[in-house]
């Protein structure tokens, strides 16, 4: 049986977030799936040997000009979909175009959420609610990530990552500046946990001209000697050196979504988000800024996060 999923969702956050969904109708169905997804998801760099998963078909589209944009965008991801000969699809959105395209690319078990109930769809119970209504199953909100043991062995030794050391992910990046925490507090924290632990920091972060003035603030410290830049290498290669670390520490980032993931405890440093997308895992440990107790859009809290609260979850999720 051939199955489509489609996710269109921005986003390696929000990729990760639905990868339970996916794995769940690939367990109902005992096959693979097929994912269509924006390219900004990524999931073509760290899906790609996820057994559950088929092929990884992307969504070109721009808004203006990309291959599945418009009328004949429209066409094109019709005849490149028909391909296939999928015999199910599920689509996690609202979207009557989605429906359209997948009738006229002859696919004959349409799953979808309601049409037109977008608004205030919430991302995690929508997808949870619809995969109940339609195939009765109840799935958790507990993404996982599994990686072959000898990529994560070859990783220590490549990058040199002493097990005897605290291996310590910070994921410095955004991909806003409200969610960008400002380096000094990483600085803070490394300062704190330096006196009492004999650590190593992979510095995980985007190449944009602000994440890089993060990044290079860090290198220039008196810690320089013990941080890794990853800015340089693709998710493939990130991954398992994530695996080896100990704990993460995280922006509201793709990192804070992968580590997590990949079952590595992840301190969240939530500052313009809803809570929600620092929370959703059970490895996921939110920070949020001082006098909050919950974020939402326009929090504007990167400034109010305190590194003595990062450095005391640090110590309790290492005891």
């Amino acid at each position: 049986m051939k199955i489509l999923a489609i996710q269109n969702r921005m986003g390696i956050g929000d990729m990760v977030i639905f990868l339970p969904f996916i794995e769940a109708i690939a367990k109902k169905y005992e096959t693979s799936v097929s994912i269509l997804v924006k390219e900004n998801s990524k999931a073509s760099q760290f899906l790609k040997n996820i057994k559950y998963i088929d092929n990884i078909i992307i969504l070109e589209r721009n808004n203006k000009d990309g291959r599945h944009d418009g009328f004949l965008g429209s066409i094109h991801l019709i005849n490149d979909l028909k391909k296939f000969n999928f015999e199910k699809v599920f689509i996690f959105n609202s979207s009557l175009r989605f429906n359209l395209i997948s009738r006229l690319a002859r696919i004959n078990k349409i799953y979808q959420y309601p049409l037109f109930k977008k608004k205030n769809q919430h991302i995690i119970y929508a997808a949870q609610d619809f995969l109940n209504s339609k195939l009765n199953l109840n799935v958790e909100s507990n993404p996982e990530i599994k990686l072959d043991d000898l990529l994560v062995k070859n990783s220590k030794n490549k990058y040199n990552i002493n097990i005897n050391q605290i291996n310590i992910l910070l994921g410095i990046g955004g991909s806003g500046p409200t969610k960008r925490i400002p380096a000094e507090k990483f600085i803070k924290f490394m300062e704190m946990i330096i006196k009492e632990y004999d650590c190593k920091f992979f510095l995980a972060t985007g190449t944009k001209s602000e994440e890089q003035l993060i990044l290079n603030q860090i290198l220039k410290s008196e810690y320089n000697k013990k941080c890794v830049p990853l800015d340089k290498l693709n998710l493939n290669d990130i991954l398992p050196i994530i695996k080896n670390c100990k704990i993460a520490i995280c922006n509201d980032s793709s990192f804070s979504h992968l580590s997590a993931a990949l079952g590595v405890p992840t301190i969240v440093l939530m500052s313009d988000t809803p809570l929600l997308y620092g929370s959703y895992s059970p490895r996921m440990y939110p920070i949020t800024p001082d006098g909050t107790e919950t974020v939402e859009h326009d929090t504007l809290g990167k400034d109010k996060i305190n590194p003595e609260k990062i450095y005391y979850k640090f110590k309790k999720i290492l005891n």
